[in-house]
């Protein structure tokens, strides 16, 4: 198979990706086109599953034609995508009857407080390792069949399908031969027992969904069918699929428990590889499906947090102290420090591990000496300090201390974050030469499933450190940063509380 490749099709929330990866682990080509954003109301996230599908077959297309590849000269494809977005369309036809929710929509949660206050939630999570949040695709699902004309009595009688973005690719990359999943999808609807790994008829029962609607949940790993129709000229082995996060966390070879990775995005993205055996987190975290190869399966802890590259697009687009996101590493090293001040940018209220959804975004520390400088040092602290709270919490929840960090996503390429990150957590953090990890990680579960590589021993060679950033930073000076922000959390939540 030395001549052939491995296509990965990476469905984010905003662009469709497609990536060409080689024998080596090398990304020989990428095509990206974005999509359309659609806000119906405040609150309310909807992508056009037309779109989507449209998007991605055409970055498909062109990721070969940049190469000049038939579609024989790719072994298998691997899906990766956004997940908890909600879409249902009918089974003849496989025409949508509403809009993809997307899983920032918001519109569904005051029936998540409902169900909050009846007290369902320990029994819920005990399945899941989800809290009951508008987040996940349950809800969701709930208030189409609820709003869309004949939408309940035609998922009764079995002439709707219900998916996830990776569902809904494969049943068009297939003509409608194939309505499947795979765990670490179903592990975000709040519908699926993660340790019976089946879908569950006591949570189908409280959120009011048919069995009928549900695809069929398989591995991450493992050839599930060939694609049809016109947009390759021959059939190709779907092999992989795999959630966003958990593509990133197999990307970056975290193989191993007690590995951990953070996707420094819009937001952070941290997840930690725990082994065969799920641990219920007591800080506040998700317990999730990492991934399932073959019959092996591995759990890990989660952890969201909501401001991460978006506190430096508001100092960018809102504040105007920089140009552009990548020169405030230059602004910020004019200081050696922040001089005392410290930002908690919780302008979509506190994620994980905190989960207040009130506190507001807060400054602490400004003097008459304050410069924009001191902001830009601050504003990287803060991205940092937030993720060391989800990173501690996942050492105690685990038992075992973080050895090293591996880091991927855009502000990964701001040096200064990443040595604040490792001064902070008081481990190394590593950035590998390639950070394409979403799009790699499946690629890896596709190739995997058809013999393309040996096993992971194999795929673990092929990971190559870019830069190692290691602590050096004062103990007392450290005590005193952690102290700081301890307050600055409290102080903003405290205002929230107060109003």
């Amino acid at each position: 198979m030395d001549d052939k490749f491995v296509l990965a099709l990476d469905q984010g929330t905003t662009s469709s990706r497609a990536v060409l990866c080689d024998r080596a682990g090398k990304i020989v080509s990428v095509a990206q086109q974005e999509f359309a954003q659609i806000y119906p109301q405040p609150g309310w996230v909807e992508h056009d599953p037309a779109e989507l599908w449209s998007s991605q077959s055409h970055v498909a297309a062109d990721v070969l034609g940049k190469m000049n590849l038939a579609s024989t000269a790719v072994c298998a494809i691997g899906i990766t995508n956004q997940r908890e977005t909600t879409i249902l369309w009918e089974r003849s036809t496989g025409r949508p009857v509403y809009n993809a929710i997307v899983w920032q929509d918001r519109r569904t949660a005051d029936f998540c407080d409902e169900l909050k206050k009846s007290g369902l939630e320990p029994a819920i999570r005990s399945k899941t390792g989800l809290p009951i949040d508008a987040y996940f695709s349950a809800s969701k699902i709930r208030w189409i069949l609820n709003h869309v004309p004949d939408a309940r009595q035609r998922a009764v009688r079995g002439e709707l399908a219900f998916g996830t973005v990776d569902t809904w690719l494969i049943w068009n990359l297939t003509q409608g031969q194939l309505h499947v999943t795979d765990v670490t999808n179903a592990s975000r609807t709040l519908l699926f027992n993660i340790h019976s790994l089946a879908w569950d008829d006591e949570l189908l029962e409280i959120f009011d969904i048919p069995a009928s609607l549900l695809p069929r949940v398989g591995a991450s790993s493992d050839v599930i069918g060939n694609t049809r129709g016109p947009l390759f000229a021959s059939p190709i082995p779907i092999a992989g699929i795999v959630g966003d996060q958990h593509a990133a966390l197999f990307g970056q070879m975290c193989t191993r428990a007690g590995m951990a990775k953070n996707t420094y995005g819009t937001g952070c993205f941290l997840v930690m590889n725990t082994g065969p055996k799920p641990i219920t987190s007591k800080n506040n975290l998700i317990t999730t499906i990492a991934w399932k190869i073959g019959d092996q399966i591995t759990y890990g802890l989660e952890g969201s947090i909501f401001i991460g590259g978006a506190l430096v697009q508001w100092l960018r687009d809102g504040m105007g102290l920089i140009e552009s996101a990548g020169s405030i590493e230059e602004l910020a090293n004019r200081v050696a420090s922040s001089d005392g001040v410290c930002m908690v940018p919780a302008f979509a209220g506190l994620g994980a591990p905190y989960w207040n959804p009130y506190a507001r975004g807060t400054v602490f520390g400004i003097t008459r000496g304050t410069t924009s400088a001191h902001l830009a040092r601050a504003a990287l602290e803060a991205i940092a300090l937030q993720s060391l709270d989800v990173l501690k919490a996942m050492e105690a929840d685990s038992g075992s201390p973080i050895a090293e960090l591996r880091v991927d996503g855009g502000a990964a390429s701001n040096n200064l974050l990443m040595q604040i990150q490792a001064n902070l957590l008081e481990a190394d953090v590593v950035r590998p030469h390639i950070t394409e990890t979403t799009a790699l990680g499946a690629a890896y579960m596709a190739g995997l499933a058809v013999g393309y590589w040996g096993g992971i021993d194999e795929l673990e060679l092929k990971w190559q450190q870019d830069r190692r950033f290691t602590p050096a930073m004062d103990q007392d000076q450290l005590r005193r940063k952690k102290q700081d922000w301890d307050r600055a959390i409290n102080a903003s939540i405290a205002w929230a509380n107060s109003g």
